[in-house]
């Protein structure tokens, strides 16, 4: 067997490997369809998002009303509004047929992911004070952690795990799988499916959506079809879930530190949606 083959052969094996007993759908359609790694413990989650965001409008009020200003908004808008800009990621590229299919490598822009404020638009008197109790606010929520020593370790140590994954020959190998695979089908030989996801051809606006055009689509289409085909997007978590686990290993103490700074974190947003939540809530 020659090298070529015998790479194309561990690939295959290891294609079936992670696709059969992981209790994951037949059919992956969006990254958590592959399950968890070992490294999302210490990440913050959506809903840490979501909590952290409802808990710091509710001390920014808080503030405001202390400045003055007692019928600030939980949701405001800025006095002009400004040029948003939405950054587009994805951890294994598109992974959805149908969404491929109609809109490429963007989505439907009746359903921007950009989120608009709810509120009135802060007066002038207002967005004066506005970032002295944003920053208060920011310390409040901080409190008790060392914020470059502990609460970005693991963010950090996810750029290097990153680097780490690119580098893994089986990965590699199936990365050139999924490439040939593309070109066979009359596209460009990218590299890997980031690669495919981001490139400049598809003229992203400012809103990170994309333009939707026919060669778009069908390349986003041969893109997942060739995933599916050679379960990449399985094999590619597979590594990442390898790297992870080593650099946990390797590193035990400083991501046990981190992690005690993240409910740490957890703990006082808890502590101000239960003294302020139900004010907010009457609002």
């Amino acid at each position: 067997m020659t090298m070529r083959g015998w790479r194309l052969a561990v690939v295959a094996v290891l294609a079936a490997i992670c696709v059969s007993g992981t209790g994951r759908p037949e059919v992956i359609r969006t990254a958590s369809d592959l399950g968890p790694l070992p490294a999302d413990r210490y990440d913050f989650t959506p809903q840490d998002y979501q909590r952290s965001q409802r808990a710091s409008a509710l001390l920014v009020r808080q503030c405001m009303a202390e400045r003055g200003h007692p019928d600030f908004p939980l949701d405001p808008r800025y006095p002009t509004d400004p040029f948003v800009a939405t950054a587009v990621s994805t951890d294994y590229g598109a992974l959805d047929l149908a969404t491929a299919r109609r809109w490429g490598y963007g989505w439907d822009p009746a359903k921007s992911p950009a989120l608009r404020p709810k509120g009135r638009r802060m007066t002038n008197a207002e967005y004066a004070d506005f970032p002295a109790c944003n920053a208060e606010t920011n310390r409040r929520l901080m409190r008790g952690i060392d914020l470059k020593r502990d609460w970005l370790y693991a963010s950090t140590r996810a750029i290097e795990v990153d680097k780490a994954v690119k580098r893994d020959p089986r990965l590699r190998a199936a990365w050139d799988v999924w490439s040939r695979c593309v070109a066979e089908q009359g596209f460009r030989r990218y590299p890997d499916p980031v690669a495919a996801y981001t490139d400049t051809a598809w003229q992203r606006g400012s809103d990170g959506n994309t333009r939707h055009t026919q060669r778009e689509r069908a390349t986003a289409a041969a893109d997942v079809t060739c995933k599916r085909r050679h379960h990449t997007a399985e094999l590619w978590h597979a590594a990442r879930a390898r790297k992870q686990a080593v650099d946990i290993t390797r590193h035990r103490d400083r991501y046990a530190a981190g992690l005690r700074a993240l409910r740490t974190y957890r703990a006082t947003i808890a502590e101000v949606l239960r003294k302020l939540g139900r004010r907010g809530a009457d609002a």
